[in-house]
């Protein structure tokens, strides 16, 4: 059998029409980044906050290598390799890739092959022809293909591919995310071990204190009252530090699920914190918008929903699918793969929807406020990162200025130990003067220790909001 809609040269002329259109013609509007209104300068620089000289202009590569802490160093390099957050994230860029690919899979033209046979018995007719059995063998060969007229298959394109690139920054954000948190449990940690040694140093001093008082009593110089005093505030530093160990032994769970590993079989050995936090430079705010991973991410994602908006419009044209079908039929096995059992047709349609209750109407409007909520995102966003970078920046000035004033606290909290013990010791106060000495220069002390801490989470906290020295040079880069 043969069957022609119109002959083969027609119908590569209109196939060549078709391809002109289909490169020529894309609705919807082109992607332009929504404008952001980025401050020149961080208030914070302009407030007196420093840098120290010389410096990199902006950060690069591994940042917690910054804090030059060789156990920081191994435990963030199994982040990647074992948080199961990261590898969820990686999971979803994954699925995202693949659906790149299925929209960029729509360009081409569906072929499919079947094989189909058939036997089939006619009844005698009244006329008195015969009954008949009949074979029927056929390899049909079918192919079809939308051209992308409108660009409603380019936009969807568009679309995943944006979606890919805002999964890409999301995982990236989601390493970032992992990374900022462990290093901040990491020095939390590493402050509760300092905390945790001036406890036990303080707990051997009060210990001391207590076997001078109980001399002095003995001797009758002093009251029972004073012992009893000296040995409450031992006990009570001795509760300090077991609390202390409670603490660090949360954190260091927290960091055991972080890199992937379970609580009971991780540990970490006490270590000290460093002295001074690192020094990061801040840049400048528009920087923002290429070095933070979530704000790629948000752009991104109005680049998908800008692109929707054609997908949406292009349902509004016509739709145009050729086919062509051709294989070899036969009622004989024998002749089934002669050339003269070939059959094939070769045609198009062209089909436009006058009427749908203003059902596109409505999915363009949809489409279109999709975009705008997107946008309305991405502002958000960056309105937060501007934010975020601003109250690091602001902790750490002032937490360096209180850490410099406390730092005197702890220096005169000591002299006035000194003073006062001496002046027990001599008989000239009582040992209710030693006691409110001793404790203030402990807290004095445990508020500095924090203060420290607070400025090395701060610094943490400062790198994340300044994108960790990533930037979107790193976005996988599509092709339409």
């Amino acid at each position: 059998m043969r069957a022609t809609h119109f002959g083969c040269r027609g119908f590569t002329r209109a196939v060549a029409a078709v391809l002109v259109l289909a490169t020529g013609c894309t609705v919807g509007p082109n992607y332009v980044r929504p404008p952001i209104a980025a401050p020149d300068a961080y208030k914070e620089t302009a407030a007196g906050w420093k840098v120290a000289q010389p410096r990199a202009e902006q950060l690069h590569g591994p940042w917690w290598k910054m804090f030059g802490d060789p156990q920081l160093n191994a435990l963030e390099e199994q982040v990647d390799i074992s948080n199961q957050n990261v590898a969820a994230a990686e999971a979803r860029y994954r699925q995202a890739v693949t659906l790149v690919e299925e929209a960029r899979a729509a360009y081409y033209p569906t072929v499919s092959i079947g094989l189909g046979v058939s036997r089939a018995r006619s009844p005698a007719s009244a006329a008195g022809t015969a009954a008949q059995t009949v074979n029927d063998y056929t390899l049909p060969i079918n192919a079809s293909w939308e051209p992308d007229v409108w660009g409603r298959i380019r936009r969807n394109v568009e679309a995943s591919q944006a979606s890919a690139q805002a999964s890409a920054a999301d995982l990236e954000a989601a390493r970032l995310s992992a990374r900022t948190t462990l290093a901040q449990d990491y020095f939390l940690l590493r402050t509760q071990d300092v905390q945790q040694r001036l406890l036990e140093a303080t707990v051997t001093a009060f210990e001391r204190s207590l076997a001078m008082t109980r001399n002095q009593y003995q001797a009758g110089v002093v009251s029972r009252a004073d012992v009893l005093q000296a040995k409450t505030l031992l006990e009570t530093t001795r509760a300090q530090a077991v609390d202390v160990g409670i603490q660090r032994a949360q954190l260091e769970h927290a960091i055991a699920l972080l890199v992937g590993t379970a609580a009971s079989r991780f540990s970490l050995p006490a270590a000290s914190l460093p002295t001074t936090p690192p020094d990061v430079p801040p840049g400048v705010p528009s920087e923002l918008l290429e070095r933070r991973p979530d704000v790629a991410a948000a752009e991104r994602s109005v680049a998908a929903a800008n692109a929707a908006i054609g997908v949406a419009e292009a349902a509004y044209f016509p739709t145009i699918i050729l086919s062509a079908e051709g294989g070899l039929q036969s009622s004989s096995w024998a002749r089934w793969f002669t050339w003269p059992m070939r059959f094939w047709s070769v045609g198009g349609t062209i089909s436009e929807t006058v009427y749908d209750g203003g059902l596109r109407h409505a999915q363009t409007d949809q489409a279109r406020a999709a975009y705008d909520e997107s946008v309305a995102a991405y502002r958000e966003t960056v309105l937060a990162a501007f934010q975020s970078v601003e109250d690091a920046l602001a902790a750490l000035r002032l937490l360096a200025d209180e850490a410099r004033v406390q730092g005197g606290a702890v220096d005169l909290a000591k002299q006035t130990v000194t003073v006062i013990t001496n002046q027990y010791e001599a008989g000239t106060v009582t040992y209710l003067n030693v006691i409110t000495a001793q404790t203030t220069a402990l807290a004095d002390e445990r508020t500095a220790i924090g203060i420290l801490g607070n400025r090395m989470t701060t610094s943490v906290l400062l790198i994340a909001a300044l994108g960790g020295g990533w930037d979107t040079t790193q976005l996988p880069e599509g092709r339409p």
